[in-house]
Formats: C-alpha cells, sequence, structure tokens
C-alpha cells in the first residue's frame, strides 16, 4: 500500500511561500491570463466512479449510501473506450480552447496515479492507466489548454472536516483534529499534479460545503494559493466557492450564471475585475445519468455562448462523460453543430470583450478594438435602435459583408433593415471611431 508522506520538498517550498504576503501575478501568468479571456470557449468534463452508478455526481451524498460500499465500484471500473486523442480532437473541432478535467471530486478517487492515496484510477481499478496523463498528453499534442478541476471536499477520508454534504454519507467516522492532515494531503495531491503533467489552471470546487457552519471555517486558500504559484507561478487558480473573488486567484468562476446574474442562486457574487468564467451543464447534470436526455439545442448553447462573451466572460461547458469512456453521442452532436457554427463565426467570439450595449431582449454584443458586433437572437421589427455613445463609420452583415443601412441621432444608432432578421444569430458588424 503506498503511503502518503509530505516530502522534505512539499514542506520547505510550503514554507517559505506561506510567508510571503500579497500576491503579484508573474509576467507569465498575466500572460496566461489574457489568452485564458480571449479563448471564450471551454469543455467541462465530470468523470469518476460516479459515472458508473449512472446517477450523477452526488449520487454517494444525496442517496446516502455508505462509503466503503460505494468504494467496493473501483475494482470494477474499466472505461476501455476512452480514447484521450478522440476526446480531445472533438472539442478542438468544437471551437473550445481549453478543457477542465475533474481530477477528483467530491467521492474522494483520484483519476491519475498518485502516491497519496490508493483509491484512484491505476491501483484501485483493473483499467491500470493514467487518465489525467493521457489528456494532458493529448492537449499539449493538440495544441488546447488542460485544466483540472480538484474538490477541496472529499466525503471518503475521515480525516476531512465534515460539511453539510458529508454527513449524508453513511459509516463515516470524524476525527477532530483531522484537517491539518486532510490539507497536507490536499497540497501533496496539488503538488504532483503540477509537477508531473502540463497543467494550465486549477479549478477549486467545495468551500460551500462549510457555509452553513455556525463559525467560519478556514480553508487556509491564500497559503494554498501561494504554494500553487509558487511551483508554477503562470498557472491560474479560480475557485468555485461562490464568494467574491480573493488574494491568489486569477479568474472568477460563476456557477450555471452570467456575470452579475443570479438566477440559479449560486452566482450572486460581486464581478471582479479578473477574467471571467460561466461553467454550464449541457443537459441538465454535470456527471452522467442515464435518464438525463433533456440536452440544450444547439441554437440554446451558441446563444449561451455568444451571451456570456458578451459579458466578457468564457463559458465551459459540461459534458460528463459515460462509464465506458465514451462521450454521450447527443454530446457529441451538439459539439459538432457548436463547431460548424464557430468556424464561421468565431470571429466575433474569440478574442471580444463585452460590448457596449448590456445584454437586451433582442441580444447582446461584443467588440474587438473598434470592430462591434450586435448579435441579433430576437427582432420583431426591421429596425433596432442601439443606444451608441460612439460614432459608426461602416455597418455590414458579417455572414456576407451587405451594407445595412443606419441612421444616427443624438439617442445613437438606427439599424435598418430590408427584412426582419432571423436566424440562431444575426450578426451586423459595426466600425466605429
Amino acid at each position: 500500500m503506498k503511503k502518503f508522506i509530505i516530502s522534505a520538498l512539499l514542506l520547505t517550498i510550503a514554507a517559505t511561500s506561506f510567508a510571503q504576503g500579497g500576491y503579484t501575478p508573474s509576467e507569465g501568468n498575466l500572460k496566461a491570463r489574457q489568452e485564458f479571456a480571449d479563448s471564450k470557449f471551454g469543455i467541462f468534463l465530470h468523470w469518476g466512479l460516479y459515472s458508473m452508478f449512472a446517477q450523477g455526481e452526488w449520487y454517494l451524498s444525496r442517496g446516502k449510501l455508505s462509503h466503503e460500499e460505494y468504494k467496493k465500484a473501483a475494482d470494477a471500473f474499466y472505461p476501455h473506450r476512452f480514447d484521450a486523442k478522440a476526446w480531445v480532437k472533438a472539442f478542438k473541432d468544437a471551437g473550445a480552447k481549453y478543457i477542465c478535467f475533474t481530477s477528483r471530486h467530491h467521492e474522494g478517487f483520484s483519476m491519475w496515479d498518485t502516491d497519496c492515496s490508493d483509491y484512484n484510477i491505476v491501483d484501485a481499478t483493473p483499467f491500470k492507466r493514467d487518465v489525467v496523463k493521457e489528456l494532458a498528453r493529448e492537449c499539449q499534442r493538440q495544441g488546447i489548454k488542460f485544466h483540472l478541476y480538484y474538490s477541496h471536499v472529499d466525503w471518503s477520508r475521515d480525516d476531512y472536516p465534515a460539511g453539510y454534504s458529508t454527513v449524508k454519507v453513511k459509516d463515516r467516522e470524524h476525527h477532530e483534529g483531522g484537517w491539518a492532515n486532510y490539507y497536507n494531503f490536499m497540497n501533496a495531491q496539488i503538488t504532483e499534479l503540477l509537477t508531473r503533467y502540463k497543467v494550465d489552471a486549477l479549478w477549486f470546487d467545495g468551500v460551500w460545503d462549510h457555509a452553513k457552519d455556525a463559525t467560519p471555517f478556514n480553508w487556509q486558500l491564500e497559503e494554498q494559493y501561494r504554494l500553487i504559484h509558487k511551483l508554477k507561478p503562470e498557472c491560474l487558480v479560480g475557485n468555485n466557492h461562490h464568494l467574491a473573488a480573493i488574494e491568489g486567484e486569477d479568474f472568477q468562476i460563476f456557477e450555471r450564471d452570467l456575470p452579475g446574474e443570479n438566477t440559479a442562486g449560486l452566482a450572486g457574487q460581486e464581478v471582479s475585475r479578473l477574467p471571467l468564467e460561466t461553467c454550464q451543464t449541457m443537459n441538465g447534470m454535470w456527471g452522467y445519468k442515464v435518464k438525463d436526455q433533456n440536452y440544450k439545442s444547439t441554437e440554446k448553447l451558441i446563444r449561451y455562448l455568444v451571451s456570456t462573451s458578451g459579458k466578457g466572460a468564457n463559458l465551459l461547458l459540461n459534458i460528463g462523460p459515460q462509464p465506458n469512456g465514451e462521450l454521450p453521442a447527443t454530446a457529441l452532436m451538439r459539439l459538432k453543430e457548436m463547431g460548424e457554427w464557430l468556424r464561421k463565426y468565431g470571429d466575433t467570439v474569440y478574442g471580444t470583450t463585452a460590448g457596449d450595449i448590456p445584454a437586451q431582449s433582442w441580444g447582446v454584443t461584443t467588440r474587438k478594438g473598434k470592430r462591434l458586433f450586435v448579435h441579433i437572437f430576437d427582432l420583431k421589427t426591421k429596425e433596432l435602435q442601439l443606444p451608441l455613445s460612439c460614432k459608426v463609420v461602416k455597418a455590414r452583415t458579417f455572414e456576407n459583408n451587405k451594407a445595412v443601412d443606419f441612421t444616427t441621432s443624438d439617442n445613437g444608432v438606427t439599424l435598418k433593415f430590408d427584412t426582419v432578421p432571423s436566424g440562431i444569430d444575426y450578426i451586423v458588424e459595426l466600425t466605429t471611431k
């Protein structure tokens, strides 16, 4: 059995980095932030033992299961159809610029060959392959960025201080004072991930597990972030804690909502000046659920991507791979159709910033230098009033470069069309001064 030992190297790094105060991003980190902000589209992958139960990624907690019985599933986990090359090619063809893969979700199962625990895909399963290694290598080969999700929560370890989602798990003891051991365990795993694989960003989750505590729980996040930036200064750090960004974070995450919105009740935090990312599901669940065939239409997904760009943010679109290692056929079809659209219209999304006009009932805007893109989703008339303060010198349809008539006034610019705009996204490009 592998024994978890904090190496002298880790302790040395931790001691020197934790002693420093304040966070100044490195030049490489700032460059990575800009590349991230320009990318606009990524693929989220929730995959672990939970896929075998086909009940979603929270099955251990919501099912109120014994974690010892749950762990036995590892001995049957054999995703023989997993093909990192095919996965990454599908994501790249879809127009995604990066992927974010769940290295370890709340169930506590590690999807790489970790030395810190035997509960991992190499030691505990007959599959015996390091999925993180294969994906990292393939992303590098095909030229897209590789991000890793890592949960601060662990429903299977007794040294994790139980939060509101953990107490539902049966047969789980709680060791008082176990936090120090668990914190060292996490930092050792994070050190493995950053030193063994080419990782461009770490995506944390789980702080909300202690949001209901009577006394605020100290996750020691800033110390952990300093360790990460000591090991790899250019590595981006984000945290799905549903709070305002804190020191040491390089991008801000919004769950199931666009920045500044809170329809799902998970993203009411203040919007920072950091690069922004919205994570959203393609159907209803994050992890594979056999009954969940409620996939969003291609039209809805494209419009959501464009709307996210209109907020100056990225869309991290989730897929839950099947237990055999295949991506669901409907998900692949949606990716193919999104890729076809992006090959034609991606210039109006990639590398853009939030548009001059906030989201309206008719659509959104994105900007790239002097070019302002007007994305029209739903317009009932042949005219569109735009409350712009900048001067417009030219207007044309993006698809066929056809001139669009416009007039200017103190109220802005009015676009005039021959017919009512229609389609998934009718785009007008304005050249501005």
